[in-house]
C-alpha cells in the first residue's frame, strides 16, 4: 500500500477551558505507545488508547473515542435503533477475536444524541455515551484531546483514521480482525461541497480522502476519530459520519467537525471536562480558490486600519482521521450525490 505523508506547518494553543479540562489535558493525546506512524495497516498495540469498540448482540457495530473515565463520544446515526441496555463499549482492545488482555469492558447508563441531528441530512451527527463506571487510564487505555472552536485544518493537513470497518465497500476486515490505521488528507469544505453537490456539506462537518481515491473510512467505521498530531498531543477532529461508498476518486469521506461542539459537550458533561486543544494551520488556505457551479464566492474578512499591530487568523477548516482502507479506489461515472450512505453496519437486535 502506497505511503502518503502531507506536510502542514501548524502552531498549536492549549485553552483551560474549564476547572475539568486541566485534568484531562495532563493526559489527553499523549500514547506512551505510539512510537511510529504507518499507514493503512494493522495498528500496534496501543497505539490509539482512545479507540472504543461498541457491541450490541454480541457484535461491533461503531466505533467511538474515549475523552474522559466516564464519556464516550460517537455517531448519532449509530443509535437509530439501539437503545443502551444492548450496548458494551471495549476500549484497550486491538483485535476483534483472541485475547485482548489490556482491554476493559463497560455497558452504557446514557445514550446522548445532538438535539439537532439530521438524519436525512447527517448534520451534527455526534452522539455521547456515559459509561456505567469510570476506566483507570493506563498505557493502553487514555482519553483522546478534542479540537477546541477556532481550530483550522487547512486542505492538506495529514489526519489519521482508526477503526475496525471494512476494508472496501462489501469486503470485511479478515481475521483477526486487527484495528486498523490509515492517513488522509483533509479535503476542504468547498471542495468538498463540489464533490457531494453544493449545500450538502455544512461547516458541522469536515472532509478527508485523496482525490484519486483508495484511502477512506468505511461501513462499521462510522463514530470514530479522525486526529492530527501536534506537537505532543493528538487532537480529534472529525467523527466518522458519512461518504458515497468507500475510497472512491473525488468522493471523500465526510466527518462530523468536532471543533463545533465544544459547548454542547460541556452542557453535557459538568463535571471532569474533556481537555480541547486549538489547532491552527498556518499559511493560506487553497480551498479558498475552490469554485464550482452555484458555489458562493467565499467570505472576504477585513479588518479596520489601525496603528497597532493587527492580528490575523487563519481562515477555519478542519482535520480528518480516518479508519480502516480500501485499498482499490472504486471507479466511478458520476460524482452527484446520492442519499448518505453511513459508514456502519447494522446488527438488528
Amino acid at each position: 500500500m502506497a505511503f502518503l505523508r502531507t506536510l502542514c506547518v501548524v502552531t498549536i494553543m492549549v485553552t483551560f477551558l474549564s476547572n475539568g479540562s486541566h485534568s484531562q489535558l495532563s493526559v489527553c493525546g499523549t500514547p506512551p505507545l505510539n512510537t511510529r506512524i504507518v499507514g493503512g495497516q494493522d495498528a500496534p498495540a496501543g497505539s490509539w488508547p482512545w479507540q472504543a469498540s461498541l457491541h450490541s448482540s454480541g457484535s461491533h457495530f461503531c466505533g467511538g473515542s474515549l475523552i474522559n473515565k466516564e464519556w464516550v463520544l460517537t455517531a448519532a446515526h449509530c443509535f437509530s435503533s439501539i437503545s443502551a441496555s444492548n450496548v458494551l463499549v471495549y476500549v484497550g482492545r486491538l483485535s476483534q477475536q483472541g485475547s485482548n488482555p489490556n482491554e476493559v469492558t463497560r455497558t452504557v447508563t446514557q445514550i446522548i444524541l445532538h438535539p439537532n441531528y439530521t438524519r436525512s441530512t447527517s448534520d451534527n451527527d455526534m452522539c455521547l455515551l456515559k459509561l456505567s463506571s469510570a476506566v483507570t487510564f493506563t498505557n493502553f487505555i487514555r482519553p483522546v484531546c478534542l479540537a477546541a472552536p477556532g481550530s483550522s485544518f487547512h486542505a492538506g493537513a495529514t489526519s489519521w483514521v482508526t477503526g475496525w470497518g471494512s476494508i472496501s465497500s462489501g469486503v470485511t476486515l479478515p481475521s483477526p480482525q486487527t484495528l486498523q490505521e490509515v492517513d488522509v488528507p483533509v479535503v476542504g469544505n468547498r471542495q468538498c461541497n463540489c464533490n457531494y453537490g453544493v449545500g450538502s456539506i455544512t461547516d458541522n462537518m469536515i472532509c478527508a480522502g485523496l482525490s484519486a481515491g483508495g484511502k477512506d473510512s468505511c461501513q462499521g467505521d462510522s463514530g470514530g476519530p479522525m486526529v492530527s498530531k501536534q506537537g505532543i498531543r493528538w487532537i480529534q477532529s472529525g467523527v466518522v459520519s458519512f461518504g458515497n461508498g468507500c475510497a472512491q476518486a473525488n468522493l471523500p469521506g465526510v466527518y462530523a467537525r468536532v471543533s463545533q461542539y465544544q459547548t454542547w459537550i460541556n452542557t453535557q458533561i459538568t463535571s471532569d471536562q474533556p481537555g480541547y486543544v486549538t489547532f491552527s494551520s498556518s499559511g493560506t488556505d487553497s480551498d479558498l480558490s475552490v469554485s464550482c457551479n452555484g458555489l458562493p464566492a467565499p467570505a472576504i474578512t477585513t479588518t479596520a486600519p489601525t496603528t497597532t499591530a493587527t492580528t490575523i487568523t487563519a481562515p477555519k477548516t478542519i482535520p480528518s482521521t480516518k479508519t480502516t482502507l480500501a485499498t482499490t479506489a472504486a471507479p466511478t461515472t458520476t460524482t452527484t450525490k446520492a442519499a448518505p450512505e453511513r459508514k456502519w453496519i447494522y446488527f438488528p437486535l
